[in-house]
């Protein structure tokens, strides 16, 4: 317990048998209780967990038959809810060794001061920096921040960093049954909290990196990843306009997103906007300027409903 607060952290893991113990073996003591999630392993994780578990009250193995890290996550954080009392919060780490225990007392504070709903770990901003993180993650980080910043209205750096901190509040309201099952699930997340208008907060973590492999596959995790960020994106966008406290900058953002595709469309566009976009380069140039007015307003949007939902709780 710390400050008031039961501590929960859930530890998704596959055919991690190299680094598992080393994670649960170096938890701070205040954590109340840890659930650890073996996701279909093929190796040895199931068993080094259960041998722990029998001297470690506070841990707890589940075993799932390879679902997802998604589905493994959502596991884990709905037995934290059934095993902690009010209030608490639950805390993802990855069972390959590559976040810091060190940095869990940071992730944790802001929520338990009530500034925060959801905390992420930022990688980028760390003291010690991502030097000795591959290449090919640093460029997919920087895309797929570019376009959960995009899909979620708020600024994102590191959305891939999956060392996250989640209120009590923001679980027993959460949807299980269509939450995001598999990679990319950060990016659900995001999505999903500013949806819903939840505070979220960055916070500095060590960039570990050692022998362990990743299990991603670069074009499909793109791909599908992508894929479902534009359609939340949309199922956003319109749940916000709709939604009875629309604001002025939704509004705007829908008309000034409208107008982009109409501008782009050859039997849409006005008069006006075929003199204005008589070429094609000039059509997609008038297009992005719609769209980022459009992305612009959507933040404002974000943001203002974000305020006042923290206002409607104080």
């Amino acid at each position: 317990m710390r400050g008031g607060w039961q501590v929960g952290v859930v530890i998704p893991a596959k055919n991690e048998e190299q680094f598992i113990l080393q994670v649960i073996s170096t938890l701070p003591e205040f954590v109340d209780c840890v659930v650890v999630v073996n996701d279909g392993s093929t190796d040895q994780t199931k068993a080094i967990v259960s041998e722990y578990a029998v001297q470690n009250n506070r841990l707890e193995l589940i075993t799932l038959p390879g679902n997802g890290v998604g589905s493994a996550i959502d596991h884990g954080h709905q037995r934290v809810i059934s095993k902690l009392e009010e209030p608490f919060v639950s805390v993802v780490m990855a069972g390959d060794g590559q976040m810091d225990p060190a940095d869990l007392e940071l992730l944790i504070d802001p929520i338990i001061q009530r500034s925060a709903d959801y905390v992420k770990g930022n990688r980028f901003v760390h003291e010690h920096g991502v030097d000795n993180m591959p290449r090919v993650r640093k460029l997919a980080s920087v895309v797929l921040g570019f376009f959960t910043t995009l899909a979620a209205g708020r600024h994102v750096n590191d959305p891939q960093c999956g060392y996250t901190a989640t209120s009590y509040q923001v679980l027993n309201n959460w949807n299980w049954s269509k939450s995001w099952q598999g990679y990319g699930y950060p990016n659900y997340w995001l999505i999903e909290l500013s949806r819903h208008s939840y505070r979220v907060v960055d916070r500095p973590v060590k960039s570990l990196y050692g022998e362990e492999k990743s299990g991603i596959k670069m074009l499909p995790f793109f791909i599908t990843v992508g894929f479902m960020m534009l359609l939340m994106h949309h199922k956003r966008c319109f749940s916000m306009l709709l939604s009875r406290s629309v604001t002025p900058h939704t509004i705007l953002a829908f008309i000034a997103y409208i107008v982009g595709w109409i501008g782009l469309i050859p039997w849409l566009s006005t008069d006006l906007e075929v003199e204005l976009t008589s070429s094609i380069f000039s059509k997609l140039v008038f297009a992005i300027a719609c769209w980022t007015c459009a992305h612009i307003l959507d933040r404002l949007a974000v943001a203002s409903l974000t305020e006042l939902r923290t206002n409607a709780q104080t």
